[in-house]
């Protein structure tokens, strides 16, 4: 085997300084891009808190049940709002008869909304429904001009354009009313069912069981929210899916 040749100390000095050399203009350059960088972050995160800034949690929200329901429907709910950022002051729960009528039902919402406005002096309230408390709540910001009084509406699991779940309970106007087709259906789906400057929203799923289809929660103009399996009722313990309406009405 031959000998390695060795390198003179000048030429091994050289290979060392440009080395050197190379090091502090990378390290120059990785700075200054991290300075970039940061002042990129830092500006973009300003910004975004600057676009946070009109996120409201001082709007009332009144939460409607469904079919069969109450006030209890909501305990989580209200705990998910709590979390993020709302006073219990500001949480409400409009209970009616399941087994009356909607349209009367939805002359209650508008009298609670009322009521609501005036102990809280707010100028719009926020609505979020379950189940049959869609059509109810459809009815009154549709047919009875409620969406003046709604900056928001989120309806999860929505009976909005029926449910033929509704025919194993058709002794009842309710459910009469709840059943796809009906003349009550045709008055909130016909035409604009988003009206007014109300912010609309739907969160639905295939796994729902009680809504069929389950596709009847959508409306035309919402942002609709496909969840990728929950039941029925297991959307009212869905810390996930309130979590996403309540940053939704903070909106």
């Amino acid at each position: 085997m031959g000998s390695t040749p060795r390198r003179s100390p000048r030429r091994l000095f050289g290979v060392l300084a440009a080395t050197a050399v190379a090091f502090t203009l990378f390290s120059s350059a990785t700075t200054a891009g991290a300075a970039d960088t940061a002042a990129t972050v830092a500006r973009a995160g300003t910004e975004q808190a600057a676009a946070a800034q009109p996120l409201s949690t001082s709007t009332p929200v009144v939460f409607v049940h469904g079919y069969t329901g109450s006030a209890s429907n909501w305990v989580t709910g209200m705990s998910v709002f709590r979390a993020n950022g709302w006073s219990s002051s500001n949480l409400f729960a409009y209970e009616y008869n399941s087994y009356g009528n909607n349209v009367t039902n939805a002359q209650g919402l508008a009298s609670y909304v009322n009521t609501v406005k005036a102990r809280t002096g707010a100028s719009k309230v926020a609505i979020v429904n379950h189940s049959m408390g869609g059509l109810v709540s459809q009815y009154y910001l549709k047919v009875l001009g409620g969406n003046t009084n709604v900056s928001h509406l989120a309806s999860i699991a929505g009976a909005n354009h029926g449910t033929t779940y509704a025919g194993a309970c058709l002794i009842y106007t309710t459910c009469q009313q709840m059943y796809p087709g009906s003349s009550f259906i045709s008055q909130i789906t016909s035409g604009d069912e988003t009206p007014g400057s109300t912010r609309y929203a739907t969160w639905y799923s295939a796994c729902d069981g009680i809504i069929l289809p389950y596709t009847s929660t959508r409306l035309d103009g919402a942002t609709n929210n496909n969840v990728l399996c929950q039941t029925h009722i297991g959307f009212l313990t869905d810390s996930a899916v309130l979590g996403q309406i309540a940053r939704f009405v903070a909106s």
